[in-house]
């Protein structure tokens, strides 16, 4: 897929600083509650505080992770490139608790795989069915505003972050978006075109050349100005790639592929305009 083609050629000069060995075996898949996010991860997943579903678009079946207030409004969570694992399970968490409250649903776009180390989650992220994946997140748009939620946001990072943006093009159903770190080729979606609010957010520092670094954030900013719908387009300096990653298991990750920078600062202004956007376009009771 030519998404997938961009992303590959994009991250080579990224994989080329990251660690050969292998990453440490997959943590616990169901955190507890964490507030902030990069609170310590808990080791019991009994008390997971997600709702597994299966959703249904035309002959496909797929399993989705539910967490929040019933019938408030909806933000589908998408995944990164490692598949739905502790990170993307603690972001819904959190989003769950902003503001009034939302009911977040995590798609499994990879269908149970989740990736161990930088290899597999390039492999997977290649073998992806991107217009499927839009699909999946229009199903889940539609399951939430079936079941509830008078509006629905998408958010993702990275791959979920082009994706997200995409949505935002092609999903009618979608109310607002925010991306992080990620556009999407142009085969995919023109977001010139967008029909739904798009807010994003960029590390200065990425290293995803066209994709997610300032480049490719000025050349989003450049699109949506001529979509007519509201955007907002951040930029963080000092901050790299996934920086909103800040679990103790998903800061030893970054650092074994080169990144190190933490700055909670900016990730507590990211939540904050996160919050505000959602808060403007969807409601939360």
């Amino acid at each position: 897929m030519a998404t997938a083609h961009l992303l590959r050629r994009a991250s080579s000069a990224f994989l080329s600083s990251a660690s050969t060995g292998p990453l440490r075996p997959r943590p616990p898949p169901l955190p507890r509650l964490l507030r902030p996010p990069r609170a310590a991860m808990a080791t019991d997943s009994s008390a997971s505080p997600f709702q597994k579903i299966q959703i249904q678009r035309e002959d496909t079946t797929f399993d989705a992770y539910v967490v929040g207030k019933e019938n408030a409004p909806g933000i589908v969570v998408l995944q990164e490139w490692w598949g739905v694992d502790y990170e993307i399970k603690n972001h819904a968490i959190h989003i769950s608790q902003l503001g009034g409250g939302y009911r977040a649903l995590i798609p499994d776009l990879y269908r149970g795989k989740v990736a161990l180390d930088v290899a597999e989650a390039q492999h997977l992220m290649e073998g992806l069915d991107w217009q499927g994946a839009v699909k999946d997140i229009q199903a889940s748009v539609k399951w939430l505003k079936s079941n509830g939620s008078p509006k629905v946001g998408v958010t993702g990072y990275c791959m979920g972050g082009a994706l997200s943006i995409a949505s935002g093009v092609l999903v009618l159903e979608v109310d607002a978006v925010v991306a992080f770190y990620g556009t999407p080729s142009s085969e995919l979606a023109d977001p010139s075109k967008a029909k739904a609010p798009i807010q994003a957010h960029f590390g200065e520092h990425d290293s995803f050349v066209g994709f997610s670094d300032v480049t490719a954030a000025k050349s989003l900013e450049e699109k949506l100005k001529s979509s007519g719908v509201p955007y907002e387009v951040h930029i963080y300096p000092g901050c790299s790639h996934a920086f909103m990653n800040t679990s103790p298991e998903a800061l030893k990750r970054k650092k074994g592929m080169g990144l190190t920078d933490e700055n909670q600062e900016a990730v507590d202004l990211a939540w904050s305009r996160f919050s505000a956007w959602m808060g403007r376009f969807l409601g939360s009771a």
